[in-house]
């Protein structure tokens, strides 16, 4: 009898991948080990495939100690933490999650954007706390009928564009390129999208090519009836600048499910009453992670079966 592929899985991953995997193939848990280096130096060898997720990543010395891996899995659309280049020039393979995702990641964008533009966060707790009976809370501005910048028209931008239609919204959006599959207009310029926009919502894809792309002179443009909506990677928004923009409301507010040194969010902005937060949970929906595991096990059998991943980015 054949003995099962061994592959390498650096964090723990969602449910029904870590039950096929531990059924089909003979799996080393990078995680539960307190020196991962050690341990790939004695056992990396024979490894022929990686799973991760977008969080973990894979540390390019890792791949010094694992020579008959080719492929990596990985649990998400981005890959930011993940060097496409040492794969690439080692002749690996990427996969990766996307499409899937697109519903749930949309929703929340359109999610903060409401909750941050209509203060639900705010008027929930002036119930909560009693204050209604002291007087009439006071007034929002409307989303329905407002100009929307998108920051990255991919497959996510598209979906959320999708939704803002039906709230009457005008859209346009930056991307390094102007696309020739959609009516919205086009912005060569951040600058002049966020000076255009109401609401901007960044749905670019992270890394360092995206660094600080919204930066300070962006959140100026943007202005003071302006609010910033991110469901990307934290890295693309300027914290430091946003943090100073939201103090001193030279922006509107803000919605952001991503930061910078997550889990690690400022205390800064926990006083701020002009951003609602969340906890990286864009793609967090039963149905979405279901159906995100299952394309981490496609891309895995495809790839053995065919040679190619079924979503693959290198």
């Amino acid at each position: 009898m054949q003995s099962a592929k061994r592959i390498l899985m650096i964090g723990p991953m969602h449910e029904t991948v870590m039950q096929h995997t531990a059924k089909h193939y003979d799996v080393l848990e990078l995680w539960r080990h307190d020196n991962p280096l050690e341990v790939l130096q004695a056992q990396g060898k024979g490894i022929e495939a990686v799973i991760t997720g977008a969080f973990f990543g894979i540390k390019n010395e890792y791949l010094d100690f694992l020579p008959d891996v080719k492929v990596v899995s990985t649990f998400g659309v981005g890959y930011d933490s993940i060097d496409t280049q040492a794969l690439a020039e080692r002749g690996i393979q990427l996969g990766n999650t996307p499409d899937v995702l697109n519903d749930a990641v949309a929703d929340t964008a359109i999610a903060l954007l409401l909750a941050v533009v209509r203060e639900v966060v705010r008027t929930d707790r002036y119930v909560r706390e009693g204050c209604w009976p002291q007087g009439f809370y006071g007034l929002t501005p409307n989303v329905s009928g407002k100009k929307v910048g998108i920051v990255g028209l991919g497959s996510i931008g598209k979906v959320i564009a999708k939704r803002l239609g039906g709230f009457d919204c005008d859209i346009a959006y930056h991307n390094r390129s102007q696309r020739t599959d959609v009516d919205y207009a086009y912005f060569s310029s951040l600058n002049d999208l966020a000076a255009w926009s109401d609401f901007l919502i960044v749905a670019t894809v992270g890394g360092t090519q995206t660094q600080n792309l919204i930066n300070a002179q962006v959140l100026a443009a943007l202005g003071p009836q302006g609010y910033l909506v991110n469901i990307a990677r934290g890295t693309v928004v300027d914290e430091e600048a946003l943090l100073k923009a939201l103090q001193e409301k030279t922006i509107a507010g803000a919605g952001l499910d991503v930061f910078t040194n997550e889990p690690h969010v400022p205390e800064a902005f926990f006083a701020l009453d002009n951003v609602v937060l969340m906890p990286h949970l864009a793609s967090a929906t039963h149905e979405t992670r279901e159906a995100m595991a299952q394309r981490v096990i496609e891309n895995l059998e495809a790839f053995f079966q065919d040679g190619e991943v079924v979503s693959r980015v290198v």
